[in-house]
């Protein structure tokens, strides 16, 4: 959790912003208040005068009717303006979470999962949002009931001292008020958190939770932090209710108090009946004190949201440089001595690679080795901790965002789409394209990505678990998922895209085909209800072809590096030949990374990088690296307890891997999750 001064910086942030309301806000409530204050003394002065039938009591009432109008149509704007200034509050913060998140490197962003950042930006977002109302509103709760004690004082001192004597026990149950709601407030949002987190999860993998027959065990995992919920609920009302009932009683027995001295003072003849009307609605008013708790309370809210919010909003962004990629680049990677840590733990280690622009390179390794880490330092999905990362003998670092991204592209195993800003499958396609499709919008098509201005945020799951959103940066954004089921949106820039732009509907379309072929997409795509028009939410895609979907919207924008993050994964062996095809004939030049587990897509690569435990075992041609036993035994499946110690051909595990990917692989991850006692996942994620 952020500290308390992470808290306060976004609520300052959040006032600040809507400085304009607030301000409007605090006038219309002191105002209001000023009002509040005054009728009782025009009321009491023209008791008075009526009682006397002075001729000036007919203004003085009038007096009394306007501040009474006043008041009310002030408290109406309050209301009003209240809600105005926790939208605005709450939106701002909750861009400023969103920003702060998608400007992290995904390993950052990774430990939140979906469901916790929805409770954030939701729920929490909308309690640090009502802060500055609160602090505004707050200004009147203290104006008047001080204001009332300042106006007893005027009208006879003994009153205001009775009611004085009283005040030390009331700020002390506000003070215990404050105190022990902060704790509970806090407590009953990290359950809130816990619940939403393990739903999100739950709900991801469905599939596998239904074939171990589990449905029951995932029910009580999710509730669990219900108890604490109840407990730190329970509590935290009750700490409401006490202070409540201890003012309730108190605040009465004041203001009697007061009334009770002041006719003995008016019996005393020290006091008219007007002042007696006057000061025993002012003793009513600075009983008031107690509705200082409302304002405080959501304060204390606030403050311990704020801290949840904070987290998000305050995560270290990724860096971009000023430079640019030498126009007639090749696409050369390389990898100096790149080392990367998570959590005190090597996921690579002194990697040094070299690689011709223009190649396909397959990387390899059992599983852990470090393949998705390596694939995502490669197009800076993340950084490493040391050593860099060239393209063209650029340090990937120094690069604008939009040159990055214009000159790399990606596909991954579970690919996500926005069904918002991409609503059909053409446009889902297209999105690869960034800002170079926008061109189309004026032919009918309409805005092809999420967003062709500047200054727009997406939001997208990123897949195991954490929300990812991204600022647009003044171009259309493309999602692309970061390995390992994370998507990431990626800003593509203002149409700073190598492949040439399309510049009418028509030829986009082509564009969009064509990358369907390579992809081995086309086919399916037409036998859909409306074919490359059908809304994606209506598209009843396998796992397979929303793969190829991915292969497609990588294809489309295709720069001068291609990584394939296990993108293949779900494809049949037929079509995952037409794609490795088309990888090598149908696409523009440009070098290909391909996270590879079988050992035909190895066998075609131009060169094979073999990791093991995140360090380059070998680097080389496959037919040579075959010659090494242990790089023959990756491709091997790995022996489980229903199975002998007996190694199969490659080919032949290759193919009953594939064959049962749907049945039996499935279960087994179910079931060492039951043993491990981690929830259970969708292990598969797509259809075979």
């Amino acid at each position: 959790m952020a500290s308390r001064t992470g808290s306060d910086r976004l609520l300052r942030g959040a006032v600040r912003h809507s400085a304009g309301p607030t301000a409007v806000l605090l006038v219309c409530s002191v105002v209001a208040a000023a009002c509040a204050l005054a009728v009782p003394a025009v009321a009491g002065r023209t008791l008075d005068l009526l009682l006397h039938r002075h001729p000036a009591a007919g203004a003085w009432l009038a007096w009394a009717a306007v501040l009474l109008a006043a008041e009310v149509l002030l408290e109406a704007a309050t209301v009003l303006l209240t809600q105005l200034t926790t939208a605005r509050a709450t939106a701002w913060v909750r861009i400023r979470a969103s920003t702060g998140l998608s400007a992290t490197a995904p390993h950052r962003a990774e430990p939140h999962s979906g469901g916790d950042v929805a409770a954030r930006l939701c729920v929490n977002a909308s309690d640090s949002g009502a802060a500055p109302a609160a602090l505004a509103t707050s200004v009147s709760s203290v104006l008047v009931p001080v204001g009332a004690l300042v106006a007893l004082a005027l009208i006879d001192p003994w009153t205001a001292a009775v009611f004085a004597a009283g005040l030390p026990l009331l700020l002390l149950v506000l003070r215990t008020f404050a105190h022990q709601s902060s704790d509970s407030v806090g407590r009953y949002q990290q359950a809130q958190g816990a619940v939403a987190a393990r739903l999100t999860e739950a709900l991801s993998g469905a599939r596998t939770i239904a074939a171990a027959h589990t449905a029951r065990r995932e029910e009580e995992r999710i509730l669990a932090p219900l108890e604490d919920m109840t407990r730190y609920g329970t509590r935290m009302w009750l700490v409401h209710g006490r202070a409540v009932a201890r003012a309730g009683v108190l605040l009465p027995l004041l203001t009697t108090a007061v009334v009770a001295v002041a006719g003995t003072r008016l019996a005393a003849g020290e006091l008219s009946i007007g002042d007696l009307l006057a000061a025993s609605r002012y003793a009513a008013l600075a009983a008031g004190v107690g509705s200082v708790a409302a304002p405080l309370g959501t304060l204390v809210r606030a403050r311990t949201a704020g801290r949840r919010t904070a987290v998000l909003a305050d995560l270290p962004p990724m860096t971009h440089g000023s430079a640019v990629l030498p126009a007639d680049g090749p696409g050369d990677l390389e990898l100096r001595k790149v080392r990367v840590v998570r959590d005190g733990v090597p996921l690579l280690t002194d990697v040094t690679l070299a690689i011709d622009g223009g190649s396909t390179v397959a990387v390899v390794g059992r599983s852990g080795a470090g393949k998705s880490t390596l694939s995502a330092v490669a197009g800076r999905l993340t950084d490493p901790d040391e050593g860099s990362v060239l393209l063209d003998g650029v340090d990937l670092a120094e690069l604008t965002r939009a040159e990055l991204r214009s000159a790399t592209s990606f596909a991954f195993a579970r690919p996500a789409f926005d069904s918002g800003a991409t609503p059909t499958v053409r446009r889902a396609i297209a999105s690869g394209l960034g800002a170079a499709g926008a061109s189309a919008e004026g032919a009918g098509w309409g805005p092809v990505n999420a967003e062709t201005g500047g200054g727009a945020d997406a939001v997208v799951d990123t897949g195991g678990g954490a929300v990812r959103a991204a600022e647009t940066g003044g171009g259309a954004v493309t999602a692309a998922e970061t390995g390992g089921g994370t998507d990431a949106v990626l800003d593509t820039g203002r149409g700073a895209r190598t492949a040439a732009a399309p510049r009418t509907a028509e030829a986009l379309a082509e564009k969009v085909r064509d990358a369907a072929r390579a992809a081995s997409a086309d086919t399916f795509i037409r036998l859909l209800p409306q074919g490359y028009d059908t809304p994606l939410d209506e598209a009843p895609l396998s796992g397979g072809e929303s793969q190829r979907l991915g292969l497609a919207r990588a294809f489309i924008g295709a720069g001068r590096l291609m990584i394939l993050d296990d993108a293949t994964s779900s494809l049949d062996t037929a079509t995952e030949r037409q794609v490795e095809l088309a990888l090598s004939t149908s696409l523009r030049p440009c070098t290909k990374l391909v996270v590879a587990h079988r050992v035909s897509t190895a066998a075609r690569a131009d060169k094979v990088v073999w990791l093991e435990a995140g360090r380059v075992r070998g680097c080389g041609p496959h037919r040579l690296l075959w010659e090494d036993p242990d790089y023959r035994a990756v491709f091997l499946a790995e022996p489980t307890a229903a199975s002998t110690a007996t190694v199969a051909p490659v080919e032949a595990v290759a193919s009953a891997r594939a064959a049962g990917a749907a049945g039996a692989p499935g279960a087994v991850a179910a079931q060492d999750n039951r043993r491990a006692g981690r929830p259970v996942h969708d292990e598969l994620g797509s259809d075979a």
